[in-house]
């Protein structure tokens, strides 16, 4: 495989057409070394248009997104260079390494320890310095760390936890994929005063849950 011709072909045909246009976001795509992130037993679906199994059997949630679906939650953020992040669902640690390109600080949670240790040693292999990998549950966000300028959810949730927007400064943004199948849509929300958020809905899309959010409540007659 030409991985230079794979990789500008990622770009062209999966990610421009879903209105990702930004030019530092696809300068940062055409350098960040995707394949260095995938598994090597599935080294061969770095620059496809799926979703890519982190662990052996594609455990439900444990994979790495579309790289569309990266690169335009990555755009929506609208990061700062000055900004602290905070990812929940590290996976192989490759979205966070698009994170610390855009932001000063990265601080990704990751509740298997498995995928702790593939991130971290990602994120090492690649020189990115400026990305802490924690094993924790993302549900209840990092309150001690709190306040954060942006909040990244890496999966799907059935709704936002209140907690995690409270986690945010104000002017500070979420984005999280929010929803149940066969209706999910990415949902950037913002802080607008003390208890004040906003939301705008950018795009319907799927998305594989995050571990230890709460669903819905099932009734049954």
């Amino acid at each position: 495989m030409n991985v230079e011709q794979a990789r500008f072909n990622m770009i062209e045909q999966q990610i421009r057409p879903w209105d990702v246009l930004d030019p530092d976001v696809l300068s940062l795509l055409a350098v960040m070394k995707r394949e260095d992130f995938v598994p090597a037993s599935q080294h061969a679906l770095a620059f496809v248009d799926m979703m890519v199994p982190l662990r052996e059997g594609g455990a439900a949630g444990q994979c790495m997104l579309e790289p569309k679906q990266e690169a335009r939650l990555l755009q929506e953020l609208r990061l700062q260079r000055h900004e602290k992040v905070l990812e929940v669902g590290a996976g192989s640690g490759y979205m966070a390494a698009l994170l610390a390109h855009r932001a000063q600080q990265v601080i990704t949670l990751e509740l298997v320890p498995e995928l702790v240790a593939l991130a971290k040693a990602n994120l090492q292999r690649a020189g990115i310095m400026n990305v802490t990998v924690r094993q924790a549950d993302g549900s209840q966000g990092l309150p001690a760390e709190a306040p954060f300028d942006a909040i990244v959810l890496s999966g799907s949730v059935a709704s936002v936890p209140q907690a995690l927007l409270e986690q945010l400064k104000i002017g500070g943004r979420l984005i999280a994929i929010v929803g149940e199948e066969p209706v999910m849509r990415a949902t950037l929300f913002t802080r607008t005063g003390e208890r004040e958020f906003g939301q705008v809905v950018l795009f319907d899309t799927l998305a594989p849950r995050l571990l230890k959010f709460p669903e819905p409540t099932r009734f049954s007659f």
